[in-house]
């Protein structure tokens, strides 16, 4: 098998450099999931380390899930909950590419190089350090010392870290690989985006070697079943201890289902965004995640009233919810079949499972965008007939984004609540404590978990290589009941990305989100007592205010963070 795998190898070498790039993308797709059942011994001494399943969605809100109130289905989600622990003070980055950066590295977006999620060649950015546009030589990837310590690692599904081939997941630590490049695309065919002018074409590399996306597969299964295909190839030949990055790029628009998920939620949204909002909050507070004396934030100037829309238009923004709740049924089902398959095949009993989303609900709609839409609406129709299927390109808008995220702030892009808090679920292997955890955690705490898990000392890695400690810390004290907390007060977070802006100290929060930056536009929230962030105490608690700014002029200057000016903000349209 060994021989075999070898010559197709070389004969898809052979036909990439005399043929279409989609006949090399058929072979490497082919090949993925042979077995390789005969081709290597099982190591003569075992390693029982822990298994570890890492799932992240892509925009999901914090609302989302059944375990959250939700009135979309989510049993198997819900499952690992009452299995584990559920976390309703998990905080990620604002958008996609900061997060999977603090994901991978355990430490600042800048010291992994993702400062701006796409830096212009022409600004100020490019180049320099913190927005290197590739993971930087600053950090280790959590995956490549997992893989070094002898563990197997696969990812299938969203990368967004790098273009250039120096940044794909074969060189950052994983052993198989089928990962996007771009930051969404079209869930059945090739298609991108378009939005930069030159992202038509969905990117792909497979064990780094670039491919096209196989069109007609619906991504949410296609990355199951690559997943599943490698941990049972690894169980067949080196039965190493495993580490798998399940990046679904689901519910991230478009919201595209297949055919027979098209219709689970008819009728369900038909009162509108604003009952929504009403529902989820209610939901929220009886569960005891939002305070019960929290009163309801108003939006009223943010979007416009569900009654003063036509009929027509709340045909349309309903079927939009639809759709996205059927997204994320479809995610919660496939997460269903993995778990499934894996009790089947005995890799499920030492596996830690942990789920969470990469940061708030999306509130964009490039489709509707006057100029970065003109290529979408050449490829798509978005007539209501057509409304999920894989060639419409659907959103379903802020108004649902900012209903589905109640009671914080905004939703992704911004470093408010809205755009950072996201529901997470930690289960399985080693996981002894059971219920709701109200810790505060951070994504940067993943990797240093990890690495615990697998009993790697990077402490002493990152002192040997001459590379920066880890700003994250291990949460297995808390999974296993031994400790409640593991932040202390005096322990500091803080972002910045695109000019969003946030500093965390115990219960109190510094944030600036307007652009563009100016130092006077910071405002101070507790947001223990205020998780909505409607209470600006800047001037009544002058003192904490101050000592915050303090913390974050440091870290400023610690991150080398360029913050834009006026005409570059105009320029680039933030």
């Amino acid at each position: 098998m060994l021989s075999f795998m070898i010559i197709l190898y070389y004969l898809s070498s052979f036909i990439a450099r005399i043929s279409d790039l989609k006949i090399t993308s058929i072979i490497f797709l082919v090949f993925l999931g042979i077995s390789c059942t005969n081709s290597a011994h099982k190591p003569e001494v075992s390693d029982d380390r822990p298994n570890i399943l890492l799932i992240v969605a892509d925009d999901m809100a914090y609302s989302d899930l059944g375990c959250f109130g939700s009135e979309i289905r989510t049993p198997n989600i819900d499952q690992l909950a009452k299995e584990g622990l559920l976390f309703t003070q998990f905080h990620a980055g604002p958008q996609c590419a900061p997060s999977r950066a603090m994901l991978i590295s355990g430490s600042d977006n800048h010291m992994a190089g993702v400062g701006r999620q796409d830096v212009p060649r022409d600004s100020k950015w490019y180049g320099q350090r913190g927005y290197e546009r590739n993971l930087s030589d600053r950090i280790i990837p959590f995956p490549q010392l997992l893989q070094e310590s002898g563990y197997f690692t696969c990812l299938s599904g969203k990368w967004h870290l790098g273009y250039d081939s120096i940044s794909w997941p074969h060189l950052k630590g994983y052993d198989k690989s089928f990962g996007q490049l771009n930051g969404g695309g079209n869930h059945f065919l090739g298609l991108g985006l378009g939005v930069e002018g030159i992202d038509t074409i969905s990117e792909w590399t497979l064990n780094g070697k670039t491919v096209l996306y196989p069109d007609g597969r619906y991504s949410t299964e296609l990355h199951t079943e690559n997943i599943l295909n490698w941990i049972k190839e690894n169980k067949e030949t080196d039965d190493k201890p495993w580490y798998a990055f399940a990046a679904y790029s689901s519910p991230h628009w478009p919201l595209q289902v297949p055919d027979d998920w098209l219709d689970k939620y008819q009728g369900v949204y038909d009162s509108g965004y604003e009952q929504l909002k009403k529902n989820r909050f209610k939901a929220l507070k009886e569960k005891g995640f939002i305070p019960k004396d929290l009163e309801m934030p108003d939006y009223a100037t943010a979007i416009k009233p569900w009654n003063d829309l036509s009929d027509e238009e709340q045909k349309i923004s309903s079927r939009k919810m639809e759709l996205y709740a059927a997204m994320v049924e479809n995610l919660d089902h496939h997460i269903g079949a993995l778990r499934k398959e894996l009790e089947a095949i005995g890799e499920w009993e030492n596996t830690l499972v942990v789920f969470f989303s990469d940061n708030g609900a999306a509130h964009r709609d490039f489709y509707a965008h006057p100029e970065r839409g003109a290529f979408l609406r050449t490829k798509y129709d978005n007539s209501y007939e057509n409304m999920g299927k894989a060639t419409s390109f659907i959103s379903y808008g802020k108004e649902w984004a900012m209903s589905s995220m109640v009671p914080f702030k905004w939703h992704k892009t911004y470093a408010t609540e809205g755009g950072m808090i996201v529901p997470a679920i930690i289960s399985g292997k080693t996981v002894k404590a059971r219920g709701v955890s109200k810790s505060y955690i951070n994504i940067m705490d993943m990797a240093p978990s990890f690495l615990d898990l697998a009993g790697i000392d990077y402490d002493k890695i990152y002192k040997e290589r001459k590379k920066p400690p880890m700003r994250g810390a291990s949460i297995l004290p808390l999974l296993s009941g031994e400790l409640k907390e593991i932040h202390d007060d005096d322990k500091v977070f803080a972002l910045e990305f695109n000019g969003s802006i946030f500093l965390k100290k115990g219960p109190w929060k510094l944030v600036n989100y307007q652009k563009p930056y100016h130092p006077d536009n910071f405002e101070l929230f507790n947001i223990i007592e205020d998780p909505a962030e409607m209470k600006n105490l800047k001037d009544l608690e002058s003192a904490k205010f101050n000592e915050l700014l303090s913390d974050w002029n440091q870290h400023l200057a610690e991150n080398k963070i360029l913050l834009q000016d006026p005409e570059e903000a105009k320029k680039y349209n933030y």
